[in-house]
Formats: structure tokens, sequence, C-alpha cells
């Protein structure tokens, strides 16, 4: 493989700063899902840890290392779900944890950042103005700034996934994996394209926030003016060079699904499998709904990423009429 940023090895050693409660979660053939699908699938749930996102991963690694070099607090930019993660593995560690988000995130993702006890600050913009922001704090308070998909041990605290899903790699076709900032897709594609390279790593991004997919097509970082997408896990418009250099190393394939067919796959996610899901987390099950003819006859496992979702927003969602939104 080509010049990469993630290490085998220090995937491995990740494994011994995350706390069990994070790891080997529940992989399963869900056929309840296969008759809507026309193919067999497999889900890799994420949602069944203390923050209900596979970010309590790479939190643990980041939080484990600086608690190791004596660091006092961190700042983070999230949408959500990373200053969730950051703020439990902040707390166990002694670690204060300020953590800035636009003020249009959802709201139960907020609140629980708070109820975790980290310092919340909301900014009157997007995901890509809370970046700006908690640079400023960082740089301003010299305090470390964890920055998801750029911070190395974010993207493989997520590749402990794949040495999970590697070790049953032998039954998929492909993995579809929900593409943002890229932490997750280089973290398990790495793992897989090492371990299993015979398996198909498909990246799927929602089509109101393509900036990374078109960066993946046009091999090089392509930006946007703006993202409108239920999936506010996934809405970045600017691409870090160094995530997409290592993208490119081990994705087959990405692609853009529309908002439909998210809230479809969230619905089919809860009617025929019982799981309650954020947009980010049905984005694999879009990808499938969208190419039935691609996926036919095929083994899929797709990862559930995450869970916080707004409850009033999800009922409108799922309740409403299949093809509408």
């Amino acid at each position: 493989m080509e010049q990469t940023r993630l290490d085998t090895g220090r995937i491995r050693a990740a494994r011994r700063l995350i706390d069990p409660v994070f790891l080997d979660t529940p992989l399963y053939r869900c056929e309840a899902l296969e008759p809507g699908l026309g193919c067999a699938v497999s889900v890799k749930l994420e949602t069944a840890n203390p923050v209900r996102s596979f970010k309590g991963r790479g939190t643990e690694v980041v939080a484990s290392l600086l608690g190791g070099e004596g660091a006092r607090e961190v700042v983070c930019a999230s949408a959500g779900n990373l200053g969730q993660a950051l703020a439990w593995s902040g707390r166990g560690r002694g670690l204060g944890v300020r953590v800035v988000a636009s003020r249009f995130a959802t709201r139960a993702k907020l609140d629980r950042i708070r109820a975790l006890g980290a310092t919340l600050e909301l900014v009157d913009g997007d995901h890509e103005l809370a970046r700006e922001r908690a640079a400023d704090i960082a740089r301003y308070d010299g305090i470390r700034l964890v920055e998801d998909s750029l911070d190395i041990e974010t993207c493989e605290g997520a590749a402990t996934i794949g040495l999970e899903l590697a070790d049953a790699a032998a039954s998929f076709d492909a993995v579809l994996i929900a593409l943002g900032g890229g932490a997750l897709a280089t973290g398990v594609g790495h793992v897989l394209k090492t371990m299993a390279p015979g398996v198909e790593v498909i990246c799927v991004q929602p089509l109101g926030a393509p900036a990374m997919t078109r960066s993946w097509r046009q091999r090089r970082v392509v930006t946007t003016e703006s993202a409108d997408t239920i999936a506010d896990g996934v809405a970045g418009r600017f691409p870090i060079p160094a995530v997409l250099d290592d993208l490119l190393l081990v994705a087959d394939d990405a692609v853009l699904v529309q908002e439909a067919s998210i809230i479809a796959g969230m619905r089919m996610l809860h009617d025929h499998a019982g799981l309650v899901v954020e947009p980010s987390a049905a984005l694999g099950i879009a990808a499938v709904l969208e190419d039935r003819d691609r996926f036919a006859g095929r083994h899929v496992a797709t990862v559930v990423c995450g869970s916080n979702v707004d409850v009033d927003a999800y009922r409108r969602w799922i309740g409403a009429a299949p093809g509408k939104t």
C-alpha cells in the first residue's frame, strides 16, 4: 500500500487504550431487512455504548494519550457526537473538555454534552465556523485542539471497528461506511484493505453534503459553499487534504444518496431491525435502496454509526409516508 498516515500496529495497540465498553460491538446478519433490500445484510451496531456512537473509540485513544502527557484541558468542534464522546472520555481521566458547536446542532446532542460535564460554547453558524472558533480557543488559551479525522488517533480508534469486521469479513462482499470528515471511512477502510482486501469498501455521503465524495472522485480537495442535509454528522464542507490522501488509498467507491433514501433507510432500520438511528447511520441502507441491482445476491455489511437524534425530528421523518420528506 502507498504511504498512509494509518498504522495497523498502532490500531491494534489502540484496542488496549479503549474502554472495553466501546469494543466488540454487536455484528449480526439482519434477515428482516433483506426482503426490502434484495441482498444479505449484516449490521455493525456502534450505538450500543454510553455515547451512542462510534466516536468514543477515537476519543478514548486521544484522552489516554493526552492524560499520559499531563494535559489538563482540551477543546474540539463538534456537530454533537465527537463532543459527547470527548466529554465522556475526558471526564474519566480528569481532563477538562470544551466543546464548540453550532447553535443549530441537534438539541439532544448539545444537552448530552452538557450533562457529561463539558463546557459548551455555541456559535451562530455551521460546523465550519465552530471549527474556526475551537482553533482560536486552542491558540489563545494554549490547550490541545482535538480535530476529528485530522488527528490520527480519531481515525485509528475508529479503525478498531475494522479489526472486528475483518474477523468476519470472509462472509462479506462489501462494507458500506458513512463518509463525513473521513475518520470512520479511512480507519475501517485501511484495516479491511490490509486484512481482507477482497472486500469492497464503499463510502456513502448525502447528496446535500458531497464535498469529500467530490474530492475522492476528482482526486483533489473540492469544497462546497453550503451543506444541506438532515445527516448533520457528515455535513462538512472543507475536506482535510491528509484525510483525502488516506481515503484515496482505501475506498473502492464513494456514492451520494438522496435525503428521501436516508429517511427510508432510517424507517427500515426502525421497522425491521428495531433500531433508532440518526440519519448518518442509515447512509449504507440508503445506498442499497438507490442501487439494488448493484448489490443483488451479495452480502453487505454496514456500520450503524450513531443514534443521537432529535426525538421530534425523528418522529416526523419515520412517520412520514414513503417517498415524502
